[in-house]
């Protein structure tokens, strides 16, 4: 198994908060793109994550690469696939599993769900780096439900570009009709 030198997403989210300090926009994108295509090649062999959250992004330092500041650049990968699941011929799955901060509408509901499902978990991963905290929050289970369902998050600072928001907002469309695919995503001009 290859070692996660940078540890996961959570720890570095976590570190970001207690210090306050976020992250560069460049870093978010590169997290974004990297899990996508990850996404994409599990989705294209018909198999769903159906757990995607920061402490499921694994980072490995490269060290060949530098940032212009002189801090290391981390490579994002897709781990712990232990819930993950191969299709039914329809596409869709009917278990309830996730974390539920990362739970997209569908899953709450528990209705049927398909690949989109995951974009909604990894749109609720992006927004947290962006933000240093979940797009959703509530009191108890039946108020985050209701704030889930509802799709209503607050706005992302106001120092990262409309680009990274406007992919938010898409990743977080209640119905599962209007969110994009990996394909989708990856083919937009914000990509």
């Amino acid at each position: 198994m290859q070692l996660a030198d940078g540890g996961d997403l959570l720890k570095m989210i976590s570190d970001r908060k207690k210090r306050k300090v976020h992250f560069r926009e460049s870093q978010v994108w590169r997290v974004l793109i990297e899990t996508i295509y990850g996404l994409k090649a599990m989705h294209e062999i018909s198999v769903m994550h159906r757990d995607i959250k920061s402490a499921n992004i694994f980072l490995f330092r490269n060290s060949e690469e530098k940032h212009s500041d002189g801090g290391n650049l981390y490579q994002a990968k897709l781990g712990d696939m232990n819930v993950s699941k191969v299709t039914a011929q329809n596409g869709l799955n009917y278990t309830q599993t996730g974390t539920p901060y990362y739970a997209s509408p569908e899953v709450w509901k528990d209705e049927p769900y398909g690949y989109k499902s995951d974009v909604w978990s990894l749109g609720c991963v992006i927004y947290e780096m962006l933000s240093l905290k979940p797009p959703f929050s509530g009191r108890d289970m039946d108020h985050l439900y209701k704030r889930v369902c509802k799709g209503i998050f607050p706005r992302i600072p106001d120092h990262y570009s409309n680009d990274i928001w406007a992919v938010v907002q898409l990743m977080l469309q209640v119905d599962p009709e209007k969110r994009p695919d990996c394909n989708q995503l990856i083919a937009s001009k914000m990509f």
